[in-house]
């Protein structure tokens, strides 16, 4: 997989392809789904495959982050695919730039310059509630009508569902906030995940015997919030079990969302490590505390719920 960051970075070897569009914020099984069909596609027309997305998200262009905090940054698409989803992983990613001139473009405009004339893509896969332009006037139909003119195929899928629930990076939004992580993880396939390189903090969980490592979130804001039994990977050390604070820390009178793993039964130095926490189970939201005495005796009762869960002995 090779990320190509805007249009002018484009190459003749990345004309041809087989293209899908979209957010893809959370990388669900809808979004697989449509992976696969890109791939199957690509492999008829003999095409290299080709993802096409955008940063920031529509939806944080028109309006503020925090009110719909995306699933995941890029770095974190890149690694669901990478790692996760290896046989659907697009030979191409290509990041476009949402902005005031990609955001006014019509429907027509998006279609010829750049689906014609710079990447003269082969075959187009989208889901069927696709729609794209200026004031959002671009859809199927008018994709395949281009399709016929300019010899490109247009498939297309409908929404997927997970028994009677329509899967979207909204419900998976949704459920995160309210804490549901197992209807998340159905919507997913996987637990839900986030990434980042551990850096050195305050230390202060260190002095109530609650050493943690903080991750650098890199994103305006996050839809969880609170204290999660979690595991911990990385390429290099494998996997840890745990527990993380995922918020403002307002018994410290923290400024800024921050995310802190304590891990059980576990004593290397991984400060500069890429790591990837997925989160299992909800145990409590974030709340301030009176006194760090409270806080510890708090942790505590956290801890012996997280190694419950994780089917851990107690210390």
């Amino acid at each position: 997989m090779h990320l190509i960051r805007e249009l002018h970075n484009l190459k003749p070897t990345h004309q041809g392809l087989a293209l899908t569009i979209g957010n893809f914020d959370g990388i669900h099984l809808g979004h697989q789904a449509l992976l696969k069909l890109l791939a199957e596609i690509a492999r008829k027309h003999d095409a290299k495959t080709c993802m096409m997305s955008f940063d920031p998200l529509p939806h944080e262009y028109f309006s503020s982050a925090s009110d719909r905090p995306r699933l995941m940054n890029t770095r974190d698409k890149l690694i669901a695919l990478a790692d996760h989803l290896p046989a659907l992983c697009p030979d191409y990613v290509l990041l476009m730039n949402f902005d005031v001139d990609f955001c006014s473009m019509t429907a027509d405009e998006f279609i010829q310059s750049i689906l014609v004339d710079k990447l003269a893509i082969k075959a187009l896969v989208i889901g069927d509630d696709f729609q794209f332009g200026r004031d959002r006037k671009g859809n199927l139909e008018l994709l395949q009508k281009y399709g016929e003119k300019h010899g490109f195929e247009v498939a297309s899928l409908s929404t997927h569902h997970v028994g009677d629930t329509r899967v979207s990076s909204t419900r998976i939004r949704q459920a995160l906030i309210n804490g549901q992580l197992d209807d998340t993880e159905k919507m997913l396939g996987r637990p839900y995940q986030i990434c980042g390189r551990v850096a050195h903090g305050d230390k202060r969980g260190r002095t109530i015997g609650f050493p943690t490592a903080n991750i650098h979130l890199h994103r305006p804001s996050t839809p969880l919030q609170g204290v999660y039994s979690v595991t911990m990977h990385s390429s290099k050390l494998g996997t840890a079990k745990g527990i993380a604070n995922l918020g403002l820390r307002p018994t410290v009178e923290g400024e800024r969302v921050q995310l802190e793993v304590h891990l059980f039964d576990f004593n290397q130095d991984i400060y500069g490590e890429n790591v990837c926490i997925a989160f299992h189970q909800k145990i409590r939201d974030e709340q301030k505390f009176a006194s760090f005495d409270d806080l510890k005796n708090q942790i505590m009762l956290d801890c012996q719920t997280a190694r419950e869960f994780h089917g851990l002995t107690n210390d």
